[in-house]
């Protein structure tokens, strides 16, 4: 076919310019209005312009955004106008998958006429999951799977709505050699739950990875500001939804569930989709407000320094003048579960340390808390002896560490069962919800936020996520409540108040000797601040 000059210059503009080419070319089936053009919105068109400018972008989205229809046609540009290139989109299911192979044959098919004439522009192959052109470009789209990333030689791999696709962190694994020579990737989604890989790699972007962040409101979408009552109306249906299926499970029966003001929209589900919080895919242990209170006072500030390779934060150190407490929870080391401890401050409930390593052996743990428990005044141990944590123990008094938790039954740690687990979990949330822990950790605030109550009423860690901060924690809460209720030692719990200047006010000179993580003692001169 020969072109003429206009459409030749469109041509030339479109290969260059996506955006151009996607508001001049690219229609969508709209639900009511059926085929429509495909104007881009600002923030539309802010993400295409990050997709060229950028070799790695995460996007953060809030629900029924188009960013999947984006995704579809700048696909299509993507293969039109670069010849010999692969995309690749991996969907969580082959229904998705489809779905997005079916996108672009609407927008494929409904270019203009003269376009589809144009040789290089026509396909060779169209099949439910493959889209392939004359140029040598094709688009495959696949389902999750272990393998889905394997032997693919892709210029571009999409992730759609990745925080909900499966074995997500093995299929990246996989498909980071196939864009490691110069392939760019986009990853999108809505926010489904914290810990899992989306999250992961949200939270590291761009300074712990190559992705460049992405995120956008739904402030940002013009047509929902049109309308003011928007935001109150999609809470109340999509709350009332929520709570029909809730109650209707139960054999309750709503007349008019419009009218019924006694039931309250669900803000779980709007914050989720609409605002973009990462939630816990469960109802989380502890109040989910009082969670991000805390994960939002942590921020982003590393306020600590480290020991022990990393494994070890150190908020504050020890002061002289307070007591402390050490709970541990226990693994063998072997790269599974976590070994975690924390240290708390008996006088005011703040965690001043935290250890957190799943590649160190028992023995070691145990000599490092052997360690930190004498350089934090000999801190009160209170190791949970459930199957490991005895041989914990072991490691312990072979190390002549004197300060051990006994029970009443005179045996050394605690002893973790059904019967107690839920009493120590419980007075761990009031701990944190009245707070008489102050919480200085992002690792164990978001431990927290991925402790979730299951369908069955269970505690417990949300799927891919681990509970190790979180019951270390629960034991330093009964041990604290143990030595407050059993000790005449003043305390200022939930305050977090540090000691007046003149607390070292002494008539005679004060020294003591503190021991330091590598075994060497200084001597304390603090009794200077006295005067």
């Amino acid at each position: 076919m020969i072109l003429t000059a206009e459409q030749i210059k469109k041509v030339i503009a479109w290969k260059r310019d996506p955006i151009a080419f996607i508001n001049a070319c690219i229609k969508v089936t709209h639900p009511v209005l059926g085929i429509m053009p495909f104007y881009l919105y600002p923030f539309q068109r802010e993400i295409v312009t990050s997709l060229q400018t950028n070799r790695f972008n995460i996007l953060r989205k809030f629900r029924q955004a188009g960013c999947t229809t984006i995704a579809c046609a700048y696909s299509l540009w993507f293969c039109l106008f670069n010849p010999l290139k692969t995309v690749v989109v991996l969907s969580k299911g082959d229904i998705e998958a489809m779905e997005f192979v079916d996108r672009i044959k609407t927008m494929y098919d409904n270019l203009p006429r003269w376009m589809l004439q144009i040789e290089d522009f026509q396909t060779n192959v169209r099949s439910a999951h493959k889209f392939e052109f004359k140029n040598g470009s094709s688009m495959k789209s696949r389902s999750s799977g272990k393998d889905s990333g394997r032997s693919l030689a892709a210029s571009l791999v999409i992730f759609d709505e990745a925080a909900f696709i499966d074995n997500i962190d093995t299929i990246w694994r996989a498909s980071r050699p196939t864009i490691a020579t110069g392939g760019n990737c986009f990853v999108l989604s809505t926010v489904n739950g914290i810990g899992n890989w989306y999250h992961k790699m949200w939270e590291g972007a761009p300074e712990e990875n190559a992705f460049f962040p992405l995120q956008i409101n739904w402030r940002d979408h013009p047509q929902y500001m049109k309308d003011d009552k928007w935001e109150e109306e999609y809470k109340r249906i999509s709350g009332g939804k929520s709570y029909y299926g809730q109650f209707e499970k139960k054999g309750i029966f709503v007349e008019n569930w419009e009218a019924t003001e006694r039931f309250k929209a669900s803000p779980r589900l709007w914050k989720q989709e609409y605002e973009c919080e990462f939630l816990g895919t469960g109802e989380t242990y502890i109040d989910g407000e009082i969670l991000t209170q805390i994960y939002e006072r942590i921020g982003d500030e590393k306020n600590y320094f480290t020991r022990y390779s990393n494994r070890m934060r150190i908020f504050k150190e020890a002061h002289p003048a307070y007591e402390y407490i050490i709970s541990v929870d226990c693994s063998l080391g072997t790269n599974r579960d976590y070994t975690a401890f924390h240290v708390i401050n008996v006088y005011n409930g703040e965690q001043v340390a935290e250890f957190y390593s799943k590649v160190t052996p028992l023995e070691q743990a145990a000599k490092i808390v052997a360690e930190v428990g004498l350089m934090y005044n000999q801190a009160l141990v209170i190791p949970e002896r459930n199957i490991v944590g005895m041989n914990f123990i072991d490691h312990l008094n072979r190390m002549e560490y004197e300060n051990i938790w006994v029970d009443d039954k005179g045996k050394q740690g605690f002893l973790v069962a059904m019967q107690n687990r839920e009493i120590i979990l419980a007075l761990m949330e009031e701990f944190v919800r009245t707070r008489v822990f102050k919480i200085n950790s992002e690792r164990t605030a978001r431990e927290l936020l991925t402790f979730i109550v299951n369908e069955q009423g269970k505690a417990e860690a949300d799927e891919g996520c681990h509970d190790d901060l979180v019951m270390s924690l629960a034991l330093a809460a009964f041990a604290l409540r143990q030595l407050l209720e059993t000790t005449p030692v003043e305390h200022q719990i939930g305050e977090h108040s540090e000691l007046p200047a003149n607390a070292f006010a002494k008539s005679d000179q004060y020294s003591i000797n503190i021991p330091t993580l590598g075994g060497m003692t200084k001597e304390d001169y603090r009794w200077i601040l006295g005067k």
